[in-house]
């Protein structure tokens, strides 16, 4: 069971590594360019540090497809969260409502036809 949820418990370490690099300077518009970037491929750095072994136990039990729509999925969640609790950003109903549909294609990628 574990090698099932290990690589998403991975990949949810990760995307909030990665969350913060990509958006986490948002904040601090002041700063110079060329810092906030260096400080993102800093952070980045343990975002992969978490990534690379996600898929690679992942892919014990995942497709490569399954493991791109577990991270788009776990990508969605924790961005909700930061863009909320980080950035103070209104979640509004048309957000949720075109994530859902995204979430929705979780169906027919995993779905055994």
């Amino acid at each position: 069971m574990i090698k099932y949820f290990l690589p998403i418990t991975l990949l949810t370490i990760s995307n909030i590594f990665m969350t913060f690099a990509w958006y986490g300077h948002l904040k601090f518009r002041g700063a110079a360019l060329w810092l906030v970037i260096l400080v993102s491929w800093g952070i980045a750095f343990f975002e992969y540090c978490f990534q690379v072994p996600a898929n690679r136990i992942g892919y014990q039990v995942y497709d490569a497809a399954h493991l791109k729509t577990i991270q788009e999925v776990i990508t969605l969640i924790v961005f909700c969260f930061f863009s909320v609790f980080y950035l103070k950003e209104e979640l509004k109903w048309n957000y949720i409502v075109g994530f859902l549909f995204i979430v929705m294609a979780v169906f027919f990628i995993f779905k055994k036809w």
